[in-house]
């Protein structure tokens, strides 16, 4: 009516009233009455804003790829950003006059897969399938330090990369190589498992081995010992033995000396004997008549005192042997009769 009208705001539209060239008001979320005939009203939307991209690129090793991902950015100067692009609304105040806030996001990403772009072509395939996180920071870091991003007065709130996938076929080639890797990991570990086993039975038999080998080397050690036992005592029997009979020689010895004695004297006797025999008989052969006349008054016979002789030999004879004495002594026995006999021998 007349011209005037209303317009409210958003709080996150920065909305300002430029009249005859010249700001009249400005703030986001502001609501008014204007005039419209003499009014331009610029709205600048200062929310944040998400630009979802999907890019095909090549990397370093000439493989393609697919890099999806989101920008998220915000006008942090709306007045800047106005006086580069259009912001402004239509005379009835219900949308932008030109399609300048919708391209925004086109230029953006524009600057965004320029980085991108860099980023994975410095990448070969299996490093840029596994680097989206450190593709992100890096457009992060350098979109914001882009000249136009920052000429346009925004603020790059953050970088988003979700996926990078490869084309179909090279995918299926390293899956199937993936796979691979996995079933001789896996072999690999069956085969440590394997030899871990085959280790242990080692282990487990050698200490068997060496178990049977000391209990064999202590039977051997006790049965050199029984051995030596039983050599040490043979030894010992032996030596009693040797001793045994050099005892018995020894007796024997001396049993021989014994009868060597008795023998010498009976010989001894028997010379004593015989001398006194001879003596008798020569003192009868010489004796004197009278005492014949005497013996034979005495009612002895000169046979009868021959074989008193011969029985008083006899008798020392054997109380000779009995006694074991010396020559000698044998001598001293018969009262001095040896030394006679010596004497008869030497005048025989």
């Amino acid at each position: 009516m007349l011209g005037i009208r209303f317009i409210r705001a958003q709080p996150t539209v920065h909305l300002m009233q430029f009249r005859a060239g010249r700001l009249v008001r400005e703030g986001a979320g502001q609501s008014f009455f204007y005039y419209a005939p003499t009014s331009t009203l610029v709205a600048v939307p200062v929310g944040s804003q998400d630009r979802p991209f999907m890019l095909e690129l090549v990397t370093a090793d000439f493989q393609s790829v697919t890099v999806q991902g989101q920008i998220s950015y915000r006008i942090a100067q709306p007045a800047q950003a106005c006086r580069l692009m259009d912001f402004s609304l239509t005379a009835d105040g219900t949308g932008h006059a030109s399609e300048d806030p919708q391209r925004l996001g086109d230029r953006v990403l524009m600057q965004a897969e320029v980085i991108v772009q860099q980023a994975v072509q410095a990448l070969a395939l299996k490093q840029a399938l596994c680097s989206a996180a450190p593709i992100a920071r890096r457009v992060q870091q350098e979109l914001a330090q882009q000249a136009e991003i920052q000429a346009l007065g925004l603020e790059i709130l953050g970088v988003a990369i979700l996926a990078v996938k490869p084309t179909p076929d090279i995918a299926r080639a390293l899956e199937a190589e993936a796979r691979e890797q996995n079933l001789r990991a896996a072999d690999e570990a069956i085969y440590l498992r394997r030899m871990s086993a085959v280790q242990s039975e080692r282990a487990i038999r050698q200490n068997e081995l060496d178990t049977d080998i000391a209990v064999e080397n202590k039977r051997r050690q006790i049965r050199e010992a029984q051995l030596e036992a039983k050599a040490l005592q043979m030894r010992k029997e032996n030596e009693l033995r040797a001793e045994q009979m050099d005892a018995d020689v020894a007796l024997e010895a001396h049993r021989q000396e014994l009868v060597q004695g008795q023998a010498q004297n009976s010989r001894t006797l028997a010379e004593a004997e015989a001398y006194r025999v001879a003596a008798v008989m020569q003192a009868l052969e010489k004796a004197d008549p009278k005492l014949v006349q005497a013996v034979a008054a005495m009612g002895m016979q000169p046979g009868q005192l021959i074989a008193q002789a011969f029985g008083g030999l006899a008798e020392k004879a054997e109380r000779i042997g009995q006694l074991n004495v010396s020559p000698e002594l044998l001598q001293g026995l018969l009262g001095g009769t040896a030394p006679a006999s010596k004497s008869h021998g030497e005048r025989h």
